[in-house]
């Protein structure tokens, strides 16, 4: 299923709003764009929806399963725009967004599905989850110089931290169960990566609402969505695991030559199993056992 534009899939598409959950991913280029989309069908979701350029082409066997939107992600301001539609278009449906080459993981995500999640989750009266974006990188860039492999797969098992996020509107005081995140290669090579890019959280997962706005930081503009808890204990956190700032230092020709591996001494094979990143402390199964 095709579409022209956004306002297209709005007008045409509207019956794969209706249920929920349903995943967002806009396709910067066309690296393991097929694996992402996979991904998030195995993951459950209701309705899969990719953003792209019409240069990009679908695998056969995803274009009768994926709503493709012709769109381009890479204008400023396009993600939130295409979000916020869609959050105007589907109110009190579960959606989420990310990017290509990025993967949803879960507590539990090999024997419970997206839904069964947010059900539990809805059921402590959470709106949204908070989402760490956790870098993966290739472990030979000689033999994936883009920084990706899914077979050799890497991450960073430490150096991940968290600072108070201060609110201008009340003199700088620490906002409530509301923190900022750092860590991964955004945190070892942040001399090439903008300040305001450097955190790794992200409200990825949240209920539509009229009026909800998303904002360019990856918050929202209803400040208890960006919480990582309710005040009464703590909740579910999910993980995306994404090549895509390791694909951004190797693509960028500021950065680029700089960089000859991202393996350190804390590195680790990645084993697409979310136990591995419950171990490691990347999410949180709260109460959900």
């Amino acid at each position: 299923m095709q579409y022209s534009g956004l306002n297209n899939f709005l007008s045409r598409g509207a019956a794969s709003l209706a249920t929920g959950p349903v995943a967002l991913v806009f396709a910067e280029d066309d690296v393991e764009l097929d694996t992402t989309l996979r991904h998030h069908q195995q993951s459950g979701f209701d309705s899969v929806v990719v953003f792209m350029p019409t240069v990009f082409d679908l695998p056969p066997d995803l274009t009768d399963s994926v709503h493709r939107v012709d769109y381009d992600p890479g204008a400023e301001g396009a993600v939130e725009a295409a979000v916020n539609a869609v959050i105007d278009a589907a109110p009190g449906i579960w959606l989420y967004y990310c990017f290509n080459a990025e993967y949803l993981f879960h507590p539990f995500c090999e024997t419970r599905v997206i839904g069964e999640m947010l059900a539990f989750h809805a059921e402590e009266r959470r709106d949204a989850m908070l989402c760490y974006v956790i870098d993966l990188y290739a472990g030979d860039l000689n033999s994936a110089p883009d920084a990706v492999s899914l077979d050799e797969a890497y991450l960073d098992r430490s150096g991940y931290y968290a600072l108070a996020r201060a609110d201008a509107a009340n003199h700088n005081h620490p906002k409530d169960r509301q923190l900022d995140f750092f860590g991964g290669l955004r945190w070892r090579f942040e001399e090439h990566v903008p300040p305001e890019r450097r955190k790794i959280d992200r409200i990825a997962l949240f209920k539509a609402k009229p009026g909800l706005r998303l904002r360019s930081d990856h918050t929202f503009d209803d400040e208890e969505y960006n919480t990582y808890a309710c005040p009464w204990h703590n909740n579910l956190t999910a993980a995306i695991v994404s090549f895509r700032t390791a694909k951004a230092l190797k693509k960028n020709p500021g950065s680029t030559f700089d960089i000859s591996s991202f393996r350190w001494h804390n590195s680790a094979q990645f084993e697409w199993h979310s136990r591995q990143l419950l171990d490691l402390g990347l999410m949180e199964p709260g109460q959900w056992f």
